[in-house]
């Protein structure tokens, strides 16, 4: 269950694909110095795969546990978060004036990944504070920031985000929870909330719940959410914990995977009224709380890409070492599986996903940043507008890409990834969350069509449409066998793409029904065309370094070889998944609900 950050990849993806350098000279960037880009990532790196990789399996094994009331994290947990806070890692990309390190999203990502991929279960508890703090730094008062944001930002406290409830899924316009007015600023909140990360626990001083409810003359449905600020400790006038709020842990859940994380029901009331203080205007609750999701949303695509590297990694160990069977050639005895073709396919894929994975993920880290951070106002829109696009993508289908990624580990396994004791196992388990929570696949996916490309007619999509048409000439002129198959596969993903941009756009008002029912297989095709477009980049960057002979040639070739088997046996999906979504609306439709 060792963990080793793929730092080289990481660094070449930041410097050569996500422009690292760019996003350096932008205003509020300049620490963000190579220098101090590597040495960040090389501490992180070290500190993941020392102190917090190492209780991964013992957190599936002795997961966390509830008892009269209270929680009690996996053993070794609260002294690696305070260790995790001590040393400054929740506040890297968080502002300097609230004790965070001010680092860009794109310095960040990578030590997001890199916390995810040694122990999902335990970075979740600062993948949520991340959203807290996001959300408060954009609709908190001054008042409201000045008390909650160094706490949060420093791992003293702790933050979650309160959606969920019994008779309401994802469906938020049927939250019931209540928030009565007591006329001197506070609120008093009443209801349940269930399926929060992390809701009680014992790792900090206290935990600072962001909740969803609604006021007595709120108008039905979404527009009457407000936001409020919860915490579980009253804070007092000097910064002091005080009496204990009126929100309790009433139980936490038993899970298939992410064990040790505890998901928690909590009630909120219950003894007279758990105090709350209201975040921004009443009623604008929910957009407020997407604040938060989409900060966490990006977080779990991340959450995608550290998870299959990790079971990438461990696959690759185990076929090194497993011998089994002479190799189909003819060899002279039983050779290590990975000898054997059907294992090399395996392993390639795993590989290929989570490098395409990653580098759309970084590079969408650093669009993000010349939104927040580029003196230009058109400028900062224009990228804010391709980052809004790329968020469902990056979530959706780093998450569902990360389920096959670790299903295919348990497969190079064999039987032993049945077997519990080698690990395997643990991160297909853990995948599965994934691609439910913060909004499943589908959800992912119906945003992408409704907001991200109905909404502006395609714009953003068809504008990363040309950008893909220069990578494709780019490669094309060339003269790499390699690299021109890899422009053959991009520039019919390219089209097919475009196609289903188009179908989406003309469809979308006149055949919902028909239009969404592709909306997943859309949310497929972009990340794979996407995914491609960028390994594409990458495989031509190799390339040019090894025509000037510079850097480390073999990991240049195996880039290549990577966006090779990339183009050829995922890209090349792409006019497969065009004609499902433009063509295959009738059959998702036939049955009548009866006949189910």
């Amino acid at each position: 269950m060792s963990y080793n950050a793929p730092l080289k990849d990481m660094q070449f993806v930041l410097n050569e694909l996500a422009n690292l350098a760019e996003v350096n000279a932008l205003p509020g960037c300049e620490d963000a110095t190579p220098d101090t880009v590597e040495a960040v990532l090389e501490e992180n790196a070290k500190f993941c795969g020392e102190v917090i990789a190492p209780l991964n399996h013992a957190g599936d094994q002795e997961p966390s546990f509830w008892k009269d009331g209270a929680v009690t994290t996996t053993k070794g947990f609260k002294e690696a978060f305070r260790a995790y806070a001590d040393a400054g890692w929740q506040g890297v990309q968080h502002p300097q004036e609230f004790g965070g390190q001010g680092l860009p999203k794109l310095v960040a990502t990578p030590c997001m990944e890199m916390l995810h991929g040694a122990n999902l279960a335990f970075a979740l508890v600062a993948l949520l504070s991340d959203g807290a703090i996001e959300a408060l730094l954009t609709a908190g008062s001054d008042a409201q920031k000045a008390r909650f944001l160094e706490p949060l930002v420093s791992g003293q406290w702790t933050g979650t985000m309160n959606l969920t409830e019994p008779q309401a899924g994802s469906d938020l316009a049927a939250v019931r929870t209540r928030a009565e007015p007591q006329g001197d600023g506070t609120y008093k909140i009443f209801g349940t909330k269930i399926f929060i990360t992390y809701g009680d626990h014992d790792m900090a001083e206290n935990i600072v719940h962001l909740v969803l409810a609604r006021t007595p003359d709120a108008p039905p449905g979404v527009k009457g959410i407000s936001l409020f600020i919860v915490p579980k400790f009253m804070i007092n006038d000097d910064g002091s914990l005080g009496a204990r709020n009126d929100v309790h842990c009433v139980s936490i859940e038993h899970k298939l995977g992410i064990k040790a994380s505890p998901t928690a029901v909590l009630q909120f009331g219950d003894g007279g009224g758990a105090i709350g203080t209201l975040v921004g205007e009443e009623n604008r609750g929910l957009e407020y709380m997407f604040i938060m999701m989409n900060a966490a949303r990006f977080g779990v695509g991340m959450q995608g890409v550290g998870l299959a590297e990790h079971a990438y990694q461990q696959a690759v160990a185990f076929a090194k070492d497993r011998i089994q069977s002479r190799d189909v050639a003819g060899s002279s005895g039983p050779v290590a599986i990975i000898n054997h073709p059907d294992v090399r396919r395996m392993l390639m894929s795993m590989r290929a996903q989570t490098e395409a994975a990653r580098a759309l993920a970084y590079v969408g880290a650093g669009i993000s940043d010349l939104a927040h951070h580029h003196p230009d106002e058109a400028t900062r829109q224009a990228n804010l507008a391709v980052y809004e696009y790329l968020v469902p993508v990056i979530k959706g289908w780093s998450t569902e890409m990360s389920e096959n990624v670790a299903r295919d580990g348990v497969q190079v396994h064999g039987g032993m990834g049945f077997i519990e004791e080698t690990g395997a196992a643990q991160h297909y388990r853990d995948a599965k969350i994934l691609t439910i929570y913060e909004g499943t696949t589908a959800i992912q996916a119906n945003d992408l069509v409704g907001r991200k490309t109905v909404r502006d007619g395609g714009a953003v999509a068809r504008s990363l449409r040309a950008q893909m048409d220069e990578v494709v000439q780019q490669l094309a002129e060339t003269q790499s066998i390699d690299l021109t198959a890899i422009a053959r596969q991009l520039r019919d993903g390219a089209s097919a793409f475009e196609s289903v941009v188009d179908f989406v756009v003309e469809n979308a008002k006149n055949d919902p029904r028909g239009v969404y029912a592709g909306s997943v297989t859309y949310l497929k095709l972009a990340g794979i065309v996407l995914g491609g477009w960028q390994m594409a980049r990458a495989a031509l960057v190799a390339q040019r370094k090894l025509d000037a002979g510079e850097g480390d040639a073999a990991f240049y070739r195996a880039k290549i070889a990577t966006a090779r088997f990339f183009a050829d046996h995922i890209l090349s999906q792409a006019h497969s998944l065009r004609h499902a979504i433009m063509e295959g609306a009738a059959g998702v439709l036939a049955l009548d609900v009866e006949q189910f």
